[in-house]
């Protein structure tokens, strides 16, 4: 199956449904059941002409479920037409809508992709990129779990810790993009710590107001990322940031770790440095290793990587880079941070370049190229 041909034919196909009347989002949603089909049938039984066919089977997927969704709303209006008078609700039910897609019929990976896509708004790409897995890949997994629920009710919510999942991934991708996006899951976390009191829905909540409260420091007026090094600390929320703090400490003082409140005090440890030469990486190295206690997560150990060379030298942070998987993500980029401060520009510069390649986000990318270049021209002097 060439997945590349089925990409450069997305962008078309979606087009047609379009010219035809479906609104975008339905049409997206087609295309990628198409997709979804093609990567079943065309194995074994390719077509002669695949937009066509593609075109073919996204308009029936529309249509689909466009019956689907008129049959729905009619049954609504009926139920409504029954109902009595009676005052309406000021209550927002996007919360509950989180905890009914974590549906227990699904797998907790399963259920937080659902749940991105239809109520979080993010895209397909989106939620691939937080995963780390081609889009292929989680547009199949987001059809899986579409199918799955698409028979039974939705009148048993989903756990906790899926909602807080799926509410930390809405985060993350808002804060290095949509600004409303970030707001909108600190709003819907503050909801759900209203209604449940959990130290680790507290730690989420103290998390995304730590990292929420530098936001205006992380980029230059030109749009490029700054890092946290070299961050205006000037520009850091405080009131944000003691909130934060505060929340962070009554959670801690219950002892009940989970990784939102390791993740958090890391943050706030990077909050209470008047400057970065201050910050305190020994204590962070300590939360790191709790955090990969918690976890196991790579991701976790690449920053630990970070953390240590901060703490014990590049060397260090080198040697404890070298335990793991060069592939993994942003590996690269971590390598030619640690050789920078090793003093060996020369390999730092090439692994920032190298690093740029590999990078998904164009302010990233284009912060590592400045990064190979003023290397490059710091070596030549």
């Amino acid at each position: 199956m060439d997945e590349a041909l089925l990409r450069s034919l997305t962008p078309g196909v979606l087009a047609v449904l379009v010219r035809r009347g479906a609104d975008f989002a339905a049409a997206e949603d087609a295309v990628q059941d198409a997709l979804v089909e093609a990567l079943r049938v065309w194995p074994d039984d390719p077509p002669r002409d695949p937009k066509g066919w593609l075109v073919t089977v996204a308009w029936r997927k529309f249509l689909d479920a466009t019956r689907a969704e008129a049959a729905r709303r009619r049954r609504e209006d009926a139920v409504d037409a029954e109902r009595g008078p009676g005052p309406a609700s000021a209550v927002d039910d996007t919360l509950q809508l989180y905890f009914l897609c974590a549906h227990p019929s699904l797998t907790p990976a399963s259920a937080v992709a659902l749940t991105l896509r239809a109520v979080g708004g993010l895209t397909t790409r989106q939620i691939a990129q937080a995963y780390l897995v081609p889009e292929a890949t989680m547009a199949q997994r987001i059809s899986r779990a579409k199918r799955t629920v698409s028979g039974v009710r939705f009148d048993r919510p989903g756990d906790a810790a899926t909602v807080l999942r799926v509410l930390y991934l809405v985060f993350n991708e808002g804060y290095s993009g949509d600004v409303d996006l970030a707001a909108e899951a600190i709003r819907l976390t503050r909801q759900l710590a209203a209604v449940l009191d959990r130290p680790e829905v507290a730690g989420l909540l103290a998390l995304m107001l730590l990292h929420h409260a530098r936001r205006a420091a992380r980029t230059a007026p030109d749009g490029s990322l700054v890092p946290l090094a070299e961050q205006d600390r000037g520009r850091w929320d405080t009131t944000l940031i003691a909130e934060g703090i505060g929340i962070l400490q009554a959670a801690l003082a219950r002892d009940r770790l989970g990784e939102y409140q390791a993740q958090a005090a890391i943050a706030a440890l990077h909050a209470d440095a008047q400057t970065a030469e201050e910050t305190d990486w020994v204590q962070i190295v300590e939360w790191y290793d709790e955090l990969v206690r918690l976890t196991g997560s790579p991701v976790v150990r690449l920053n630990r990587a970070v953390a240590v060379g901060e703490a014990d030298g590049a060397r260090a942070g080198l040697a404890a880079l070298a335990e793991l998987d060069p592939s993994l993500p942003r590996h690269t980029a971590v390598a030619a941070h640690l050789h920078e401060r090793d003093g060996d520009l020369a390999t730092a510069a090439r692994l920032y370049a190298e690093a740029a390649q590999r990078a998904t986000d164009l302010a990233e990318r284009d912060h590592l190229m400045r990064r190979a270049a003023r290397l490059n021209t710091r070596g030549r002097r």
